[in-house]
């Protein structure tokens, strides 16, 4: 109601009736106003809202701008607060999400338009899904809506990138790139101009649900574009990321060449940029080389050793070294401090792109094959069955053709042994 909206503000405000009503009004007269008693002049209207620094139209809306404004930042916050508090994803603290949502929740039916209502929508869309509620998407579309009217590209394109990550979470990358493909046809049909980022955020998805689902010659050629376009227009948003992605992918496929091409880009761009990641990233792999081409098993751990004590190594990027690590071991015939290595690892739950999915899936297979060595069959028949398994939902690649092949192995030597 009127009335109760000018108290809430005046209180808001620490204005006392006399303070509000002035000389234009009398404090009886503004009581009865706030009580619903009477209804004000159309001056009187004017009157109260240049008091209270606001619109004749805040004071009418049955949710005031100013109020939803003062929600959207608190919103924001508390967003932004789990967004900043792992480095690695943003994964939402749960409680914080209940939070969001409570706040939002009591003006969703009066978020119609502008970007506040938009935005308030987005979060309170992303809230819901993280807390797997259903009907999360009505409110993102309504947000995407808002953001198409208002032109706000960026916005619109980073809810078609969560709506295709959904899949890729579930690991249905093929359903994941439909959905992206789509979402990206959408923008592009609504949004006559794309900003550089934009369109580079985009293309680097496209490019990492393509590998995901197994299409490499398409994700190749989003890559080249994307190289392409950075250079053409000085823009390298992204560039680390779609470095990373396509060294990682040749390092899948086994394409040795080009691994060190883009590993070498990536240190090229980690040492103009100062970035440390990019850096440990090139190392790990050279590391990889090291192990899968050169054989050269204790320079590889040497190298591992030095990485691990790097203060700018996350916990959860120490997991790829370990991996390196109890592979040198394994191929050392030092099976027993394999496993020890590898029982360092946990895979990070943000963890979702087949290319780090393979990397500690086949992990179980290394582990197999510890364990046939130190003759415990059981338990290599078990890690070699668990590593097949992980992999099924994953497009083939190298790795996964060596799980088979272990599963295989270990399963033949069994047969053998029982017959004896």
């Amino acid at each position: 109601m009127l009335g109760e909206r000018i108290r809430k503000l005046r209180k808001q405000r620490k204005m006392t009736l006399e303070e509000l009503a002035g000389e234009a009004l009398t404090k009886g007269m503004l009581s009865l106003i706030e009580n619903n008693k009477a209804n004000p002049s159309i001056e009187s209207l004017h009157y109260i809202a240049e008091q209270l620094g606001v619109e004749v139209t805040d004071l009418l809306e049955e949710v005031s701008f100013s109020e939803l404004s003062a929600v959207l930042e608190q919103a924001e916050e508390l967003y932004s607060e789990d967004e900043l508090s792992d480095s690695e994803t943003t994964i939402l603290n749960t409680a914080k999400v209940s939070k969001i949502i409570a706040l939002i929740e009591p003006y969703v039916s009066n978020l119609t338009n502008g970007y506040v209502s938009a935005r308030l929508l987005d979060i309170y869309s992303r809230c819901l899904y993280k807390e797997k509620i259903s009907g999360w998407q009505k409110f993102s579309e309504q947000a995407a809506v808002i953001y198409d009217q208002m032109n706000l590209t960026s916005r619109r394109a980073d809810i078609g990138i969560f709506r295709a990550l959904e899949k890729f979470i579930e690991l249905d990358y093929e359903q994941s790139l439909t959905i992206f493909l789509s979402e990206r046809a959408k923008i592009e049909a609504h949004h006559a101009y794309i900003d550089p980022k934009t369109r580079l955020d985009l293309d680097y998805h496209e490019a990492v649900l393509y590998f995901s689902a197994g299409h490499s010659k398409e994700a190749a050629q989003v890559l080249e574009n994307a190289f392409a376009y950075s250079k053409k227009h000085r823009i390298f948003y992204h560039i680390d990321d779609v470095y990373r992605l396509a060294a990682g992918y040749a390092m899948i496929t086994k394409d040795e060449e080009r691994k060190l091409y883009y590993s070498k880009k990536l240190k090229q761009y980690g040492e103009f940029a100062d970035d440390t990641i990019s850096i440990l990233f090139y190392e790990f792999m050279m590391i990889d080389t090291l192990i899968s081409e050169q054989q050269q098993y204790e320079e590889a751990i040497e190298k591992i050793k030095q990485c691990i004590t790097d203060p700018n190594l996350s916990n959860s990027f120490k997991y790829y070294f370990f991996l390196e690590e109890g592979k040198a071991l394994y191929k050392l015939n030092r099976y027993e401090e394999a496993l020890h290595s590898f029982e360092k690892i946990a895979i990070p739950s943000y963890i979702h792109h087949p290319f780090d999915l393979s990397l500690f899936y086949v992990m179980d297979s290394y582990k197999s094959l510890c364990h046939l060595n130190l003759k415990n069959l059981d338990n290599a028949f078990q890690l070699a069955k668990q590593a097949v398994r992980n992999f099924e939902p994953l497009p083939f690649n190298s790795l996964k053709e060596f799980a088979n092949e272990t599963f295989n192995k270990i399963k033949a030597r069994i047969n053998v042994e029982e017959e004896i």
